[in-house]
């Protein structure tokens, strides 16, 4: 008895061993050892990715195929909803299979296990599955694919909320890297020049926005993005930098580049036909600069996703380091679960950007993300993520007084 499970926890800590030489190996590496977590998620990735591509073939050369049919014949709109049917029906596909996957892996905590096992192999099953499910939604009728549309704007929304928690608590935990005992004097000199780097980004950003998106004053709308950015960054300065918050000149100022970022994605966003944004309309015609640009908001939406994915651990409430310590011997690299739900969700916003968030909004070859509903989206984001920020400095301050005045009474 004592034979056979020396022979298990050799055979378990054996696996462990090649699971943590492919963890530490290079990428290639990763491959080459076949079916393992970190080999899986690129494949995911990979699927994703192809996902876009077809729902984009669909939007904007699948009209001809669509129109044979049956059942896009009563799709109300004409050549345009077609286009949008297509994309939603494609989007339906891959949150159903990314959808199963999250149901299919939720609570995976071991290495090893079947639902690891699942995750991070069956490809053979999976490349069965997939087509499946990508080709179901185009047997159902369009009423159901609207309902999906609808439905579509909440899960979006989810993800966005999602990425934007990730980006902040990248920033956070890039500064604390800098701020720590160890490393806090040598960093210094990288932290200011750093700081001072974004904040004179941000200021050029707002400078170019006001030249190019504000020519006069009837440009009263892009004027109040681009001055209430400035205002949000002086704001989320001016509260980092108070004495009882503390929080350095670091992450107001990435946080800075990032609310520059959104404004300027949302004014981008804006209909061509509009007088106050010169810069798309020089562009209303599709050359090859309009072709790059589309392609890398694609590859950045992809991998946007792949990114958040992976980031479980910012969704995760600080645990004992004894109890860390016993689930990093044989606990999963990223949470499982999770990971696919970004994914799914992903797959609903993957839609909107290429509908513009409008299921009855007619897009242009070769643009993603286009129409008011898409700036007022990103606009709200902005705000959101500056509102996430700052409960996240003074959150801590409000915990704290609240227990000193429970221990009081």
């Amino acid at each position: 008895m004592e034979t056979g499970t020396s022979v298990s926890n050799n055979s378990g800590s054996i696996r462990n061993d090649s699971y943590e030489a492919i963890k530490s190996g290079s990428w290639f590496n990763q491959f080459r050892n076949g079916c393992n977590p970190w080999m899986a998620r690129y494949v995911y990735g990979l699927i994703f990715l192809i996902a876009n591509l077809l729902a984009w073939a669909a939007r904007d050369y699948g009209r001809g195929a669509l129109r044979k049919v049956t059942k896009f014949k009563n799709c109300k709109g004409g050549e345009n909803c077609l286009g949008t049917d297509g994309v939603l029906r494609v989007s339906l596909g891959c949150f159903l299979f990314y959808f199963v996957m999250f149901l299919s892996t939720l609570g995976t905590s071991k290495t090893h296990s079947s639902r690891d096992r699942w995750h991070s192999g069956w490809w053979f099953a999976k490349l069965i599955m997939w087509p499946a499910l990508t080709i179901i939604p185009f047997l159902l009728p369009s009423s159901i694919i609207h309902l999906y549309g609808e439905i579509a704007h909440f899960g979006a929304g989810v993800f966005l909320l999602i990425q934007l928690i990730s980006v902040i608590s990248f920033i956070q935990w890039l500064n604390e890297c800098y701020q720590s005992q160890k490393d806090a004097e040598r960093c210094r000199v990288y932290v200011m020049l750093l700081a001072t780097t974004s904040y004179t980004v941000c200021i050029v950003g707002v400078i170019l926005m006001y030249i190019w998106y504000a020519p006069d004053s009837s440009c009263l709308l892009n004027i109040f993005f681009i001055t209430w950015t400035l205002f949000l960054i002086q704001l989320m300065t001016s509260i980092a930098l108070h004495p009882k918050v503390n929080a350095g000149y670091l992450t107001p100022a990435l946080m800075g580049l990032y609310v520059v970022f959104i404004c300027w994605c949302a004014i981008r966003s804006e209909p061509v036909g509009e007088s106050c944004n010169r810069k798309a309309a020089a562009s209303n015609r599709t050359d090859w600069l309009t072709i790059i640009s589309f392609v890398v908001a694609l590859l950045a939406m992809v991998i946007a996703t792949f990114s958040t994915g992976i980031d479980s651990q910012c969704f995760q409430f600080k645990k004992d380091e004894n109890d860390q310590e016993e689930e990093e011997e044989d606990g999963v690299p990223y949470g499982y679960g999770f990971f696919h739900f970004v994914f799914a969700t992903g797959a609903m916003y993957f839609a909107m950007l290429l509908i513009g968030w409008n299921t009855h909004h007619p897009m242009k070859k070769w643009t993603i993300d286009v129409g008011w509903t898409s700036t007022w989206v990103r606009v709200v984001n902005e705000w959101l993520a500056v509102c996430v920020y700052i409960w996240m400095l003074v959150a801590p301050l409000i915990l704290k007084s609240r227990r000193q005045t429970t221990s009081v009474t």
